[in-house]
């Protein structure tokens, strides 16, 4: 046996109204929705007028009005769309389109009286109450068209006091195409602000900044015209920017999402569309095929625009990309166009200082790069006394867009570079040396073997650098392992012991630069432990040179070797 479901129409008149909206203030976008929507169905110019005073709110309407059957069925009845097609209040050109826009007004009213009339039918009152009663009777004689009355619920009277009333008339219907005013006081524009005017003053109002730009949007496909404002400081790529969009010249709201890719970060849009889509509440965009599509063809808008400033305003594109440059290499990951946009006009860090990737190809030719921040750090000062060119891959899309560019570009040419690709380069020290050396390096290796570390001596510029920390990825793998099979319990422990096995060991290097005086001094100390002191010294200076992090065991290191060294140095008893 089917059933009925039994429904609590004051339980669903709380749920839509106090759950559906994200705040109450909606209720005056509503109320005009509706007003439109019936002017429109009228066919005729018309007018929307609202009155404050004695604590309630009226709105009144000169557009189609309702029959006693319509009210019925609109008013009183929620989820028949269908039946809004056949009484015609589903048609493409109305703002409302859920035909439950007037529950928002028990967000702030107890009572809704609604008084209308159909030209040609006797005018109806219909009388709306929050613990989901109604009322219909005959209503007073009047003109064609509808008054909409509420009497204010406890705590909500400042909602319906002219200055609110005012305020939202003017934030959600300024741009309507019909006359909108509040006790007189007209608060429509009659134009759109993209249309002339001063779009530079309209954002500051707007937004509160002063755009670096203004680029035009138009995309035919969605009835969408507006323009996009290019922010004048830096945001968090993080960030989500919201934008200004009307739905046929209605406010939808004032910070909607997903109208823009996410790369476009540094723009803030106001727009107005006929044929995108918002979703109950009308207070977001439905995200269809639609708005995918007029995402895509906003894209493309930014993009021109980005390109034509290369050509014809080289200036403001440069000042556009040092702010917002990170935007730019989002896209260059998937456009070619902007690859080649960055690659002519965003200077990247490299160890030869900050210039463009065409610049730094013209200098060295082949696109070397540190892939980590770590790594460029090690490698920058000593790989440019080599005269070897180096990006700093570390900073965020820098290594990816170098990668990119080689492979869209036949004649480029891309190379990771690891510290122990830059120490290949160092000069090994003569036979000779080296047998003079080897006592010195098996006393530094015994003193440094504790911490992991592989003492080498090799020949290098600058001369002034007298050690370098060197790490490659291999060994800094093996380091990691190792440190997390400490901090492990038994299982893990095992399991990480058991791949530590798997693995090369490898060992961080320090190098000595036997091209450094104070060095070669040191390989010749004839006292052991004043030797060992000295290496210990290097080792320490050569981590902070190099910006590694520092261990509980590389700290007391250079704590014990310090004080030593002072100890050797102060003369003194107690020695």
């Amino acid at each position: 046996m089917s059933r009925t479901f039994q429904v609590d129409l004051r339980g669903i008149v709380d749920l839509l109204s106090h759950h559906l909206y994200a705040s109450p203030r909606v209720y005056v976008r509503e109320l005009l929705q509706n007003a439109v929507d019936a002017i429109t169905a009228a066919g005729v110019p018309g007018r929307v007028s609202l009155v404050t005073g004695d604590g309630v709110l009226r709105v009144t309407d000169d557009g189609i009005g309702l029959t006693e059957a319509q009210v019925h069925e609109l008013l009183a009845t929620i989820g028949r769309s269908s039946k809004r097609d056949e009484l015609g209040f589903a048609r493409h050109e109305f703002l409302g389109q859920f035909g439950i826009g007037l529950l928002s007004c028990f967000l702030v009213a107890d009572e809704i009286r609604v008084h209308t009339r159909r030209a040609g039918a006797e005018p109806v009152l219909w009388t709306g109450y929050s613990d989901g009663r109604y009322e219909v009777g005959p209503g007073d004689d009047r003109e064609p068209g509808t008054t909409v009355t509420l009497l204010p619920r406890h705590g909500c009277e400042h909602l319906l006091s002219r200055t609110t009333v005012r305020e939202l008339a003017g934030l959600y219907g300024s741009l309507l195409p019909v006359h909108v005013e509040v006790d007189d006081d007209p608060v429509t524009t009659g134009t759109l602000p993209w249309q002339g005017g001063d779009l530079t003053a309209y954002a500051q109002e707007v937004f509160g900044f002063r755009p670096l730009d203004v680029v035009p949007l138009d995309v035919p496909v969605a009835g969408l015209t507006g323009a996009a404002f290019v922010l004048p400081t830096a945001v968090n790529p993080a960030t989500r920017g919201g934008h200004r969009v009307y739905l046929k010249r209605m406010l939808l709201a004032e910070s909607v999402e997903g109208l823009l890719p996410e790369w476009a970060f540094f723009a803030r849009c106001v727009v107005d569309s006929t044929e995108l889509r918002p979703t109950a509440s009308r207070e977001a965009l439905y995200d269809d095929g639609l708005l995918a599509e007029t995402r895509e063809a906003i894209a493309d808008q930014l993009r021109g625009w980005m390109v034509r400033l290369a050509t014809t305003d080289p200036r403001r594109l440069g000042e556009f990309l040092a702010i917002h440059h990170l935007g730019v290499k989002a896209l260059a990951l998937h456009d070619d166009e902007m690859l080649r946009l960055v690659e002519q006009w965003v200077p990247i860090e490299t160890n030869v200082g900050h210039m463009t990737l065409a610049e730094f190809r013209e200098q060295h030719g082949m696109l070397r790069y540190a892939a980590g921040h770590d790594e460029f750090r090690q490698i920058a000062s000593i790989a440019a006394a080599q005269d070897l060119g180096v990006i700093n891959g570390g900073i965020v899309y820098n290594a990816d867009i170098v990668e990119r560019l080689a492979t869209v570009d036949s004649t480029a040419r891309a190379e990771r570079i690891e510290p122990a690709d830059v120490a290949a380069r160092f000069s090994a020290v003569d036979t000779e040396t080296e047998l003079q050396l080897r006592p010195f390096l098996a006393a530094a290796q015994r003193r440094l073997d504790r911490l992991g570390c592989e003492v080498v001596v090799r020949g290098f510029d600058p001369a002034t650098v007298p050690a370098l920390y060197l790490v490659s990825r291999a060994a800094a793998f093996n380091e990691q392992l190792t440190t997390g099979r400490d901090a492990a319990d038994d299982l893990w422990g095992g399991v990480l012991d058991a791949l530590s096995r798997a693995t090369t060991a490898e060992r961080p290097q320090l190098v000595l630069n036997h091209r450094n005086a104070l060095v070669r001094r040191v390989t010749t100390i004839g006292d052991p432990e004043l030797a060992g002191l000295a290496v210990e010294s290097l080792y320490g200076q050569a981590l902070m040179l190099g910006q590694h992090p520092i261990r509980p065991a590389d700290a007391a290191l250079l704590t014990s070797s310090f004080l030593g060294l002072l100890d050797r140095a102060v003369p003194g008893e107690g020695r």
